[in-house]
């Protein structure tokens, strides 16, 4: 029988941060074709499995349900994923949050969003860089210590010896020989375990994620279309976090098992709903940080989000101005104080939600 999520304990706080990861940096739920590759990993694909986690929220504790409502109400612009800027003197653009998942309930555009889409006349996502495979893995290349090990060290060399056996039996138990794991940085095997089974099995099949349809879309009806961020740059963020987090969470998340399933689920169901604000309250509510935990909360915040949205609301600044963009990036990056929809704002956009 399945363990439920809403478990506050270490490994679910810790796992929930590596999965969340995974979705924040756009180039890491490609890091997990290189494991693919291996020709090891989850041979069989079942089908989704995954439970939203809301559901026995609401049935075993709606006070606590209402609490996190009630928290994200509180999150500036918390609600809505497709947001009009407006500026005098310049033709409108548009701000849509992604989720980077091939799932069709994330993929299938709202009419207005869709409308939005074929109304502009740039498109900008995270980074292009992901459109050309075989570029992106010459340009990793140049920075193999954003990937591996280059000295003598190895994955279980820093996995706790308390912890080894466990953590090499789920390794086998996914399929996954520790050798061909061993000078792997502990981000990049999380990238791939975060993938819930369905998911990993469209992804190999081709099916794009929302951000590479919209790109595929937008060269093929000719649209200009840009990044605002290196595949360096986003794995850059990832490896400048301390490398104990990285270990720890990367147990913690073979712990999980398929209560990551869950996880994915929940934020899928959010991203329906354009519940942006809902993410950080739910799990913060449902997996609380323990003790030390608060750093590393800060710590991951901080770097995978408020201070790349500055770096994003930057390099916008000039397709903005320009007018008649449209720009797709991870739904998390938009809510929030210094989410981009109030950086556009500060910017002087006047920016306003579009149902």
């Amino acid at each position: 029988m399945k363990r439920p999520v809403a478990i506050a304990d270490t490994a679910a706080r810790l796992g929930f941060r590596l999965v969340l990861a995974a979705h924040v940096a756009f180039f890491l739920i490609f890091a997990a074709v290189l494991f693919v590759a291996t020709g090891k990993a989850r041979a069989e694909i079942p089908a989704c499995t995954g439970v939203d986690m809301l559901i026995d929220l609401k049935a075993d504790n709606p006070a606590l349900l209402d609490q996190i409502r009630a928290e994200a109400a509180k999150v500036p612009n918390g609600k809505g994923l497709l947001w009009r800027l407006e500026k005098d003197g310049v033709a409108p653009s548009y701000l849509f949050g992604t989720m980077h998942m091939t799932d069709p309930r994330v993929t299938d555009l709202t009419p207005a969003a869709r409308k939005a889409f074929e109304g502009a006349a740039t498109v900008v996502i995270e980074t292009t860089d992901v459109l050309d495979e075989a570029t992106m893995l010459q340009e990793l290349l140049k920075h193999p210590e954003l990937m591996m090990f280059t000295d003598d060290t190895t994955l279980i060399s820093l996995v706790p010896e308390e912890d080894r056996a466990a953590f090499e039996a789920a390794l086998e138990e996914r399929g996954i020989a520790l050798a061909t794991v061993a000078k792997m940085k502990p981000w990049m095997l999380s990238a791939m375990l975060a993938l819930p089974a369905c998911e990993l099995s469209r992804k190999t099949a081709g099916v794009p994620v929302l951000d590479v349809k919209l790109a595929k879309d937008a060269e093929a009806a000719g649209k200009a279309l840009t990044g605002l961020e290196t595949v360096v740059d986003q794995l850059g963020a990832m490896a400048s976090l301390p490398m104990e987090f990285h270990v720890q969470g990367l147990i913690e998340t073979l712990r999980l098992g398929d209560r990551i399933d869950d996880m994915i689920e929940t934020m899928i169901v959010l991203y329906e709903d354009e519940e942006t604000g809902m993410f950080w309250p739910l799990f913060r509510a449902v997996l609380p940080p323990g003790p030390g935990d608060e750093l590393g909360y800060a710590a991951f915040e901080e770097t995978m989000i408020t201070a790349r949205n500055h770096t994003m609301a930057e390099r916008a600044g000039p397709i903005l101005e320009k007018g008649g963009a449209f720009v797709a990036v991870g739904a998390l990056h938009l809510p929030g104080e210094e989410g981009l929809i109030e950086l556009f704002g500060k910017a002087g956009y006047r920016v306003t939600a579009v149902d």
